[in-house]
């Protein structure tokens, strides 16, 4: 059985800045070129791996894709290559008249990232219909708050550099 995911936009983004070949000079979290360096390892394992992508078909995942990222870059190079090898499963996000996604009403107070709220639906749409479909992410820590939650609706969370994450977010919460 493959595995689905729904790439948040920081995993993308931080794997092209680290790009070995042709590095993005992109302002991306972490800052460190090291763990830059294995959020790009995930990427390209996942490139090479059966896994697949999930995307809503409205768009807009790879709208906001496409806003932080040129064609040329490897994040995009690499959902190129699911479209390619048909490793992409589009499912229906509804939309608010906001144009975010529409969460189930136990969720919406909690994935307060209204950007975020496209990933969640995409992916529990995923899970609706495949029964498993996990979200990865990198340097954005929102995702550790809502963790649990989104695990109540079998939401499962990868965190890409947790060691890291969860160190920032704790810090975050501190302040």
């Amino acid at each position: 059985m493959h595995s689905r995911f729904v790439v948040d936009t920081n995993v993308l983004i931080a794997a092209s800045s680290a790009d070995p070949i042709h590095p993005k000079d992109i302002d991306a979290t972490p800052e460190d070129p090291a763990l830059r360096m294995r959020v790009w390892s995930w990427l390209k394992a996942f490139r090479e791996s059966d896994d697949r992508l999930v995307l809503d078909l409205q768009g807009g995942i790879f709208g906001e894709y496409r806003n932080k990222l040129g064609f040329n870059d490897f994040g995009i190079q690499v959902v190129m290559h699911k479209w390619s090898t048909c490793a992409v499963d589009d499912v229906v996000v509804e939309y608010d008249q906001g144009g975010h996604g529409v969460l189930p009403d136990s969720l919406s107070p909690v994935v307060l990232d209204l950007e975020d709220r496209k990933m969640v639906a995409a992916c529990l749409e995923a899970i609706r219909l495949y029964e498993a479909c996990r979200i990865a992410f990198a340097g954005d820590t929102d995702w550790h708050d809502w963790e649990t939650a989104l695990a109540e609706h079998g939401v499962n969370l990868v965190p890409i550099i947790e060691d890291w994450s969860r160190q920032r977010h704790a810090q975050k919460k501190d302040r």
